[in-house]
């Protein structure tokens, strides 16, 4: 998926950095223009911990990616992942979401529906 990612980046050189590891344990020092969270809510039974993270990580915009529940994809999804797998998955609403933000120090968050996922744009305070 990295790989993928620097392909579609190459284009921007230096202006891009893209880091890999566990963003709760990886450590960073600096702040970005944009911190970029796809598909990573979905999993984190501690988003509020993380999103406070991300915060201070971000001097531009949050852009991420916040799964849905809905009655045609939920329960497959909590049998396949949470049964089969043994993964536990997370669905948001978007004032869930915003409260979540908000309490991180976001602002101005603003939501686009795709399918089965929240696309947020958050800014953070100050």
């Amino acid at each position: 998926m990295l790989e993928l990612a620097r392909d579609r980046l190459r284009r921007f050189g230096a202006r891009v950095e893209l880091l890999e590891g566990d963003y709760r344990l990886i450590e960073v020092d600096e702040r970005f223009d944009v911190v970029v969270a796809l598909g990573l809510f979905d999993y984190l039974p501690d988003a509020a911990t993380v999103a406070r993270r991300m915060h201070g990580h971000c001097q531009g915009a949050l852009v991420a990616t916040f799964p849905r529940w809905t009655w045609t994809r939920g329960p497959y999804r909590a049998i396949r992942y949470g049964l089969f797998c043994d993964c536990p998955i997370f669905n948001y609403t978007r004032a869930g979401i915003e409260s979540m933000l908000g309490q991180s120090g976001f602002r101005r968050v603003s939501f686009k529906v795709a399918n089965y996922v929240l696309v947020v744009v958050a800014e953070p305070f100050g």
